[in-house]
């Protein structure tokens, strides 16, 4: 199996290209399924091993997918055979859950197995299936499998008692066709919410208030084709603009919406970091020490979890005392044991609040991920620490970042891919 291998201590200068983002991908895949006549182009689209299995879903359902230049497709989905999506096309994958809300909008039925992914915590999908029982169709679930079933759709009011982003996608892919007007109410507001709705409303859908706490839905009878470019990453861009702050350095991260990155933003700059924004791309820039912060995590537009592992590798390595609380999983410091191994000096209380104490470097060492985001943490540590770190387990960063080990080298890190025998990662896991 391969691991990322990482010699420690070098500034990180240059610029660096940001992809299209993983979780609007993971949406706007599904949602093809809608499109009964014509079809759609995605452009900016990344390439990770979530999209592949996107992809390898869509061609089990039917749909026709074809590679038109690089981070480019077009998605035919006017002959799809079948509501299906079987335990061993999902077990891996969280936004399978998608395919449910397209499927079911698209032909009343949808048989899907229970999302698999990252595992930080409890991934209950009750608000989704609260919405969709609220249009109207039955659903249970059934040796891990969820079946939806309606024989028609209907419009109507959905409160989400929890700001759910899954939730809030999967009730607007169910809607778009539903009959009357839907209204979500409590919505999660994340770019992504907002790029998903944009996309169906280019395929004729009527979606209003998307990126608001409210939205409403205009049924329509039928959606079509089109061509769309993804928005860019936020948290791919966040985390190469901790790295830097962690390492020291300046570089220009482009191809980014800066306002998608105020609040990693402005805890950079409480903690000490230059950060410079330019119309479509932003600089960071650190030669002085990193301060010490505290942070809570929040749906949008507080401060977003997909950012806290990184930020916790960061502030390993601050002066002083930081506190990070995480409000949204609620088993998200797993990784923090790995830290630890690496010198790190955090004490993780009651499961959700982490206390970093600042050390003066931390020391390389074999770590293995424990979720997407925590992979990219080890990552940001190992650029910072004292020697070699072997970061295994690497097919969690392969979830959600395209090309790290070729961005941070351009970057001037001293990072390859190493190929390590299968049961290091089993004494790893002892």
């Amino acid at each position: 199996m391969e691991a990322i291998k990482i010699v420690g201590g070098k500034r990180l200068y240059g610029e660096v290209d940001i992809c299209g983002a993983k979780n609007a991908v993971v949406g706007l895949l599904p949602a093809v399924l809608l499109a009964e006549d014509g079809v759609c182009r995605i452009d900016n689209v990344l390439n990770i091993s979530d999209v592949s299995m996107m992809i390898e879903i869509l061609k089990s359902l039917g749909a026709t997918v074809k590679t038109v230049k690089r981070n480019a497709i077009e998605i035919d989905a006017r002959h799809i055979i079948t509501d299906v999506v079987p335990h061993d096309t999902a077990k891996n994958l969280r936004a399978s859950y998608y395919f449910i809300g397209a499927l079911l909008g698209r032909f009343g039925s949808a048989k899907v197995a229970l999302p698999g992914g990252c595992d930080f915590g409890v991934r209950p999908i009750d608000q989704h299936i609260k919405s969709f029982e609220s249009l109207g169709a039955t659903v249970n679930i059934e040796n891990g499998m969820v079946n939806a079933k309606a024989e028609k759709l209907s419009g109507t009011f959905i409160y989400m008692d929890v700001v759910s982003v899954g939730a809030t996608i999967n009730a607007m892919l169910a809607s778009v066709k539903a009959n009357g007007i839907t209204t979500i109410e409590n919505a999660a507001k994340e770019p992504h919410i907002v790029d998903v709705a944009n996309f169906l409303n280019s395929m004729g859908a009527d979606i209003r208030g998307a990126g608001t706490t409210t939205i409403k839905i205009h049924g329509v009878e039928k959606l079509h084709g089109c061509s769309y470019s993804v928005i860019p990453d936020q948290i791919e861009a966040g985390t190469y603009m901790v790295a830097v702050a962690a390492t020291g350095g300046d570089v220009l991260i482009k191809n980014v919406i800066p306002k998608h990155l105020e609040s990693i933003t402005a805890k950079l700059i409480e903690c000490g970091v230059e950060v410079t924004e330019y119309d479509d791309s932003i600089r960071v820039k650190r030669d002085k020490p990193i301060s010490s912060c505290n942070i809570t995590t929040m749906p949008h537009p507080g401060f977003p979890t997909d950012m806290q592992p990184q930020f916790v590798a960061m502030l390993a390595g601050a002066n002083g005392i930081s506190i990070i609380s995480e409000s949204v999983w609620d088993n998200r410091f797993k990784y923090v044991d790995q830290l630890i191994k690496m010198g790190a000096k955090i004490e993780v209380k009651n499961g959700n609040i982490a206390v970093i104490t600042g050390v003066e470097r931390l020391t390389g060492s074999p770590v293995g991920a424990t979720d997407l985001r925590a992979g990219a943490a080890l990552v940001i540590a190992g650029l910072c620490a004292e020697g070699e770190t072997l970061v295994e387990k690497i097919n969690y960063i392969e979830r959600g970042y395209e090309r790290i080990v070729d961005k941070f080298k351009a970057l001037g890190a001293q990072i390859n891919y190493v190929h390590r025998p299968d049961e290091s990662a089993a004494m790893l896991a002892r």
